[in-house]
């Protein structure tokens, strides 16, 4: 389910934004910085600072999990079903090294969100759609222009 394309987005992508919902019915969006994929149907998070989200998730687990480039302005957006995953899971210390890996051991966390994939769509830029001709390499362009880079 995850190709070499979204994989390389996930690599690239500095955040993503995980949205969960309370038991209240009220959305919640959390951006998150510790993130992989996980095998090729699975999003794994770090649970570093995030007990809102830990606790919507134990009440409705479905989710939606969202990144992508801002300067090529793509990426993707996954729907699935989320689970806490702690230390007494078995999987849990596989997980826990390929994130640790990527804080370098100065972000603990004692849970991680791995999100079973049900959907993925694409995001794209409006530009890309109203102008069809735009390439990345523009787009690029325009994006660092609007981000002062």
């Amino acid at each position: 389910m995850l190709t070499a394309d979204i994989k390389t987005f996930i690599d690239q992508s500095v955040l993503c934004w995980l949205a969960t919902v309370s038991t209240e019915n009220i959305p919640n969006v959390s951006p998150k910085e510790i993130f992989s994929y996980y095998g090729t149907s699975s999003i794994i998070v770090a649970n570093i600072a995030s007990p809102q989200t830990v606790q919507n998730i134990r009440h409705h687990k479905n989710v939606c999990i969202s990144f992508i480039d801002i300067l090529v302005q793509k990426g993707y957006q996954i729907k699935g079903v989320a689970e806490i995953i702690d230390k007494s899971n078995i999987e849990f210390t596989h997980m826990e090294n390929q994130l640790i890996q990527m804080t370098e051991g100065k972000f603990p966390f004692k849970t991680i969100t791995k999100i079973d994939i049900q959907t993925i769509k694409p995001i794209i830029a409006p530009k890309y759609i109203l102008y069809p001709e735009t390439t990345e390499k523009e787009q690029i362009e325009s994006a660092k222009k609007a981000y002062g880079i």
